[in-house]
């Protein structure tokens, strides 16, 4: 068979409909080979023997129901002598499939966040990686061990040829050796994120990271080669049977193949992300892009492609655009590019990049040894003076925009740059990762991008958008100062309203209490007493603060925006704006409530789920008020006020009105009536509850931890066992997955009210575990009563 020594393309196959996230070679049929794809489908692709030495899908899976992110195939055996695909997705779950059926022969689920690496072992293992910042190690559909030690998502994760090693690399920047479930090394020296990781043999293996750097390791710890070559992130790694030569994909368009140690060749695809690659068993290579599109590439001169599909790759190469901003052709200076005649010259190796001036475009040119001519890869846009002087500095580099973001109200804001050429989901992606945000904010930071860009040509600045977390120009609940605004909010619609918390999102301000950080509490105290300031805590704690006047402005432009079915009459605003003067006003010189008023305010809180979050702000002070927590808690109303409230926290809900109805409900408890109501409901209430851990949020932990708290308090002086190990479960599956420091230290008094003072459920909490699982906190000095509440607990449970 003749070889080239060069790789060219051998055939494009147009299967998926979205980005190609990963590929496997598969055992069966013989070279043949799986894709999956964010389009939610997985595709096995067979050879045929076609004139275009094309492949052929023979299978179709699917079973996720968001993105698919990995996959990869499970060893025959003798159940399955065919093998198994496995494969992760968005949903944070992993399908296992046999070659024939289109849907799961069964799911594993567990992760909590997308999953996003799967690697197979012997004896059936899977061994998973996941946004959630963990491993996990499966077998016989079930999972054995969870590998935790990462501080961010876990991009890759391999198995070793060696039994019970195992290696994860993160978005920490390291790379974690596990034995028997246990953490036995940890690899440093990469500078952003690994994002892939390849065996050599039992003692070596390759990692690749978004520092456009790949690492040689041994298994011992030490790093014995990096190699450079890419110039922008490096997503995937595939090693030749050799052991020694590999290839390599990534954000600068190419596909890299190493041989000796060198980049021998660099292959420019028509596509910004080339995210996945394997080798086939006959030494092609196959590769997944974000055009949707799987290339494979031979070196194998009869399996070539025709002169005519090879030009017209070349042509539709040609016609990319490439942004010098992404980095992907290096640091370039536009007027200092040479002309056409520049070409004359030979390039010095394969895959160097030329730009040249023609007129007013800029070209990009790479050189080919095995043609031995300079190959157009595309047009330079943004390249001139006109347009690149209109662009905004950021860190060094020009870019189109850069947004201003922030986070949580007071906290230092974040700067999101963008350029309209790139991809705005990877754009999302980076951003949440190098600000250690959840990944659970991607759609939300991806669809902001593509909505204050639209329309809009490279070059040109656009005043900061809106802001994709807090939005702007709104008054926030919670909160009495008038913040100035960010622009449009994902959570909310266009409003320009915050349902987030003020500084202090908890009880009214200047009690002389650690939950409002009032400055009238002292950590010094503690210490010198042994009184236990935290727990039990047996009186509500509220969520008191309001900005009336913005709460009113927000409910009337959006009642001048709805619907004609759901608009207002003045009339039934001004009794609106009454009541809720009436509940949130300093004195009792106000008017009383009318049942009229009450009434109103029930049914404008059915208004469409987009626009009520206002009506829910009233509710939520209005239900401190007695006569209001009588009549809408009482035994005829208080069930369809649960249930209401309860329906607005389902998990697909909107954050802000899963935040404001966690709020109200923490509210219920200022009065007799509510009080009542919440504890004939606890079960319902507290599992609906349980399920917004989960969302990404800090304003609803916060909420979460109250609701569980005032839970506690009612609960301190009673003897149900049944209600407090809810209380116990609920707070400890919490404390999983909630980061913020308030919402932890409520969590903590309720799991301190729970068990004070009461023998049965102390030794609940430590059959749950609590002990181990609240232990980390102790030694938390920021804030000091995280620690000194833990300690105290840890105390209570010995």
């Amino acid at each position: 068979m003749a070889s080239s020594n060069s790789y060219k393309l051998r055939c494009s196959i147009p299967g998926h409909e979205m980005d190609v996230r990963g590929l496997a070679t598969a055992v069966f049929p013989e070279g043949a080979f799986v894709s999956v794809s964010r389009d939610r489908t997985g595709r096995v692709w067979v050879p045929n023997s076609s004139p275009d030495r094309g492949f052929t899908e023979m299978h179709c899976m699917s079973g996720h129901s968001n993105f698919v992110s990995c996959v990869c195939i499970i060893a025959p055996s003798e159940t399955y002598p065919r093998g198994l695909i496995a494969t992760g997705g968005n949903d944070n779950n992993i399908c296992v499939f046999t070659l024939d059926q289109p849907q799961p022969l069964f799911t594993l689920k567990g992760h909590k966040n997308t999953v996003c690496t799967l690697s197979s072992g012997k004896f059936g293992t899977l061994l998973s990686g996941s946004w959630d910042t963990t491993a996990k190690v499966w077998l016989n559909e079930k999972c054995m061990m969870t590998l935790q030690g990462h501080s961010a998502a876990v991009w890759a994760v391999i198995i070793l040829p060696e039994q019970g090693l195992m290696l994860s690399g993160s978005a920490d920047k390291t790379i974690k050796l596990w034995k028997a479930g246990r953490c036995e090394k940890t690899f440093t020296g990469h500078e952003d994120c690994v994002r892939g990781l390849a065996v050599i043999s039992n003692t070596e293996f390759f990692s690749c990271s978004n520092d456009t750097s790949i690492r040689r390791w041994l298994v011992t710890g030490e790093c014995v080669q990096v190699y450079y070559s890419h110039t922008n992130f490096i997503y995937s790694l595939a090693v030749f049977p050799n052991g020694q030569d590999f290839v390599s994909t990534g954000e600068d368009r190419t596909l890299r193949i190493w041989r000796n140690g060198e980049c021998s060749q660099t292959i420019r695809l028509p596509a910004q992300s080339v995210w996945c690659c394997c080798i086939l068993p006959n030494g092609d290579i196959a590769v997944g892009a974000s055009d949707g599109i799987i290339r494979v590439f031979t070196e194998s001169e009869d399996r070539m492609a025709s002169v005519e599909d090879l030009q017209a790759f070349e042509d539709e190469l040609s016609k990319a655009t490439i942004d010098p901003k992404t980095g992907d052709l290096g640091d370039i200076k536009v007027e200092d590019l040479p002309g056409r005649e520049h070409l004359n010259e030979p390039g010095n190796r394969d895959g160097q990049t030329r730009l040249i001036k023609d007129g007013q475009k800029v070209e990009a040119y790479q050189w080919s040894v095995s043609d031995g001519r300079w190959m157009k890869i595309g047009d330079v846009v943004g390249g001139s003076n006109q347009q690149t002087s209109k662009s905004v500095m950021y860190e060094g580099k020009e870019y189109d925009y850069v947004f201003t973001i922030d986070v949580n109200e007071g906290g230092p804001s974040m700067k999101l740059p963008y350029n309209v050429s790139e991809d705005p989901w990877l754009t999302a992606h980076n951003f949440l990762q190098k600000n250690d945000l959840s990944p659970m904010f991607l759609d939300q930071v991806a669809n902001f991008i593509i909505e204050n860009t639209k329309g809009h040509v490279v070059g040109p600045a656009q005043p900061a958008g809106g802001d994709p977390f807090t939005g702007g120009a709104r008054y926030i609940p919670g909160s009495a100062d008038d913040r100035p605004g960010f622009g449009a909010d994902p959570f909310t619609g266009s409003g320009r309203y915050i349902p987030g918390s003020g500084p202090n999102p908890g009880a009214s301000v200047g009690v002389a209490d650690p939950f409002t950080g009032g400055g009238a509490y002292s950590s010094a105290a503690l210490r010198r007493t042994t009184t236990n300031i935290y727990f039990p805590k047996t009186d509500g704690v509220t969520f008191e603060q309001a900005n009336a006047s913005q709460i009113i402005a927000k409910l009337k432009e959006l009642n001048g925006g709805a619907p004609q079915e759901h608009r207002l009459s003045e009339e039934i605003l001004e009794n609106l704006e009454s009541l809720l003067l009436s509940v949130s006003g300093p004195n009792s010189s106000e008017p009383p409530l009318t049942i009229q008023q009450i009434n109103l305010l029930w049914k404008a809180s059915h208004w469409p789920d987009d626009i009520v979050f206002p009506v829910l702000d009233i509710m939520r002070l209005a239900v401190r008020h007695p006569q209001v927590n009588e009549t809408l808690c009482g035994e005829a109303e208080g069930v369809q006020l649960c249930n209401h409230l309860l329906s607005l926290m389902r998990p697909e809900g909107r954050p802000a009105n899963q935040m404001l109805a966690l709020r109200t409900l923490c509210n219920c408890f200022s009065g007799r009536h509510g009080r009542a109501l919440l504890m004939a409901q606890r079960e319902t209430v507290l599992s609906r509850a349980a399920d917004l851990a989960t969302v990404c949020n800090k304003n609803i932990h916060v909420a979460l931890a109250t609701l569980v708290l005032n839970y506690a308090g009612c609960l301190h002086s009673q003897p149900d066992l049944e209600a407090k190990a809810q209380c116990l479960s609920v707070a400890s599956r919490a404390l999983e997955t909630v980061q913020d420091r308030e919402a932890v230290f409520r969590l903590l008094v309720a799991l301190g009210t729970t068990v004070a003072s009461d023998q049965t459920a102390k030794d609940l909490a430590r059959s749950l575990g609590v002990n181990s699982q609240i232990s980390k906190y102790s030694s938390v000095s920021d804030p000091a009563k995280v620690g000194e509440c833990c300690q105290l607990i840890l105390k209570e449970l010995q």
